[in-house]
């Protein structure tokens, strides 16, 4: 596996190296051992997919309590997807900056976040599959968000999205204290 860290400290770009014969390919796309020396969160208790009927479907920002913070390592496993994490970490010297890229199932990549960021995706094609692995499991009640949209953000997303959950449209916009700054 090949790790690139990301313009967010603790996000990283992770691609697959994989090994070739008559029969196809085969690459690790986890490795325990190969996280913890990076001081990644190496234990996943939980693993989730999110299957997307539609091109232009927008799912996030979601994050959950400091307290209860989690790591998530996500992978497109069908389709293409645009997927992006914003540093909520108020300690953080990217606090409330974003970066994103392209994880698709062709590119065999994936991208780890670490808890304080919110985490968000567009699918650029019919039918994309998500596929998370989550350091901590699901507790109901923790998990917030912040709009997808939101000016103080200022995401920029590849397309328009079309298709948006009620919950994620209801998420606030980010209050920003003008004596911290961005």
């Amino acid at each position: 596996m090949i790790f690139t860290e990301l313009s967010i400290p603790g996000v990283w770009r992770i691609d697959a190296e994989p090994s070739s014969d008559s029969r196809g390919e085969f690459a690790r796309t986890f490795c325990a051992d190969a996280f913890k020396e990076r001081g990644l969160a190496s234990q996943m208790v939980q693993t989730s997919t999110s299957l997307n009927h539609k091109r232009g479907t927008l799912r996030g920002m979601h994050y959950r309590d400091a307290a209860d913070g989690e790591a998530k390592l996500i992978r497109c496993t069908h389709g293409k997807a645009f997927d992006v994490a914003v540093d909520l970490r108020p300690d953080s010297p990217t606090y409330l900056r974003w970066t994103g890229l392209e994880l698709s199932a062709a590119a065999r990549n994936s991208v780890y976040l670490p808890p304080g960021c919110a985490h968000g995706f567009i699918s650029l094609t019919d039918d994309t599959e998500i596929f998370y692995m989550m350091s901590a499991p699901f507790k109901p009640g923790t998990e917030k968000g912040v709009r997808w949209n939101d000016p103080a953000l200022g995401i920029t997303w590849p397309i328009e999205p079309t298709v948006i959950s009620d919950r994620d449209k209801s998420f606030p916009n980010i209050v920003v204290d003008p004596l911290q700054g961005r």
